[in-house]
């Protein structure tokens, strides 16, 4: 699998921001197959930074109703990945 591919994009809200402010952890949207290794191989390469720890979290989806219509949101597989003292990644100009 490409770096490229590994990584789908970045997660900014509230809780992630807070995350990269005080744990200097960073939250990405990851392929479905994705495993830590592939993740941390591919942060490295395309961010050129050090990673000291990855954590996958695969999200369920949700059942959403709107009126009588019921429908699910999409699965997610988020990878929190915590940069070594001294590195960043800014999310925002991603």
């Amino acid at each position: 699998m490409n770096n490229y591919d590994v990584i789908v994009r970045p997660i900014v809200t509230e809780k992630t921001v807070n995350a990269n402010e005080k744990n200097n952890t960073v939250v990405f949207e990851v392929a479905p197959k994705a495993n830590k290794t592939e993740v941390k191989i591919a942060v490295e390469a395309i961010f050129n930074v050090k990673v000291e720890k990855v954590n996958i979290v695969n999200v369920a989806p949700k059942t959403k109703r709107m009126g009588r219509y019921e429908g699910k949101t999409n699965a997610v597989r988020k990878a929190y990945v915590k940069l070594a003292k001294g590195d960043a990644i800014d999310v925002f100009s991603i």
